[in-house]
């Protein structure tokens, strides 16, 4: 049976989600804009000193630009969400495997931003976009 509580707790779980896929996917847009702009150079380097191929670097755009807008918008959210966390999964090996188990300057997990990221993007993958999207989630991919 619905009730006023069970529509109103509906609705603050979809801000909820709403407030997670902005959050998460808005902030990761002002990295992938800072790459537009300055290019994917100082990653070229990266892969190359670890023996990657460079021309991976582009996939940056991917996962810093066209995923978050997907996220945004609320489209294709959960397969979003996956390709977002693969890309913070590979970010956090390739630029700071070394800080893995480190405490930062500050006293927190040197990682604790990527992580944040990374794991942010499995709970939305988890949960969906909500009814505040584009596109609905009617399948596991949406």
């Amino acid at each position: 049976m619905l009730t006023w509580k069970n529509a109103s707790q509906a609705k603050l779980e979809d801000y909820g989600k709403l407030l997670l896929r902005v959050t998460i996917a808005g902030l990761m847009l002002f990295h992938g804009i800072a790459k537009m702009i300055g290019g994917v150079g100082g990653i070229e380097g990266m892969l190359a000193a670890k023996g990657v191929p460079t021309l991976l670097a582009y996939g940056v755009y991917v996962g810093e630009l066209v995923v978050p807008l997907l996220m945004l918008a609320g489209v294709f959210t959960r397969i979003s969400s996956l390709v977002f966390a693969f890309n913070m999964l590979v970010a956090i090996l390739l630029a700071h495997s070394a800080d893995i188990l480190s405490i930062g300057p500050h006293g927190g997990w040197a990682i604790e931003l990527p992580m944040l990221y990374l794991l942010g993007s499995l709970v939305i993958a988890l949960i969906g976009p909500g009814n505040y999207a584009v596109r609905q989630g009617k399948g596991w991919w949406l």
